[in-house]
């Protein structure tokens, strides 16, 4: 499609949830607009699960970036990864905007681990594919500090 593209020139980092040893609970990435790129992928990571853990991952909407009306997104959560086969694996998520309730002004959207029973090493990151407007490099979350 675009050969001569850098990768940074595709690829936004939206937002993360930083590899670490997550507690038994839900965590969250913060809301990001689904407009300014032409689909969004989520990258689940798991390191060491604890013992008869389970992990679970999913894509929320929102109508604005602070979560109002906040609700999951139809067909956008993986099947659960378990212990037993969930160590060290990776999981994908795609998503196109217009598979938000674009109807009723859901335009954001966030990315949500839940661990179940035990702390897990974990991590991901919610990416911008081909961004519409600039280069996807424009869109990177702050803490993105080095584009080489």
């Amino acid at each position: 499609m675009f050969p001569n593209a850098k990768g940074s020139e595709l690829l936004s980092i939206l937002a993360t949830i930083d590899p670490a040893s997550i507690s038994a609970g839900t965590v969250t990435t913060g809301w990001v607009s689904a407009g300014n790129h032409h689909n969004v992928l989520a990258v689940i990571q798991t390191g060491a699960l604890g013992t008869s853990a389970t992990l679970d991952a999913k894509l929320q909407q929102a109508s604005d970036s602070t979560g109002a009306g906040a609700k999951d997104v139809s067909g956008k959560a993986i099947t659960q990864i378990v212990k037993a086969t969930g160590d060290n694996k990776q999981a994908l998520i795609n998503l196109r905007p217009d598979e938000l309730d674009v109807a009723n002004g859901f335009a954001f959207v966030r990315l949500s681990l839940t661990v179940g029973t035990a702390a897990s090493v974990a991590g991901a990151q919610l990416l911008g594919v081909n961004s519409r407007y600039a280069s996807a490099d424009a869109f990177n979350q702050a803490a993105v500090v080095q584009v080489i």
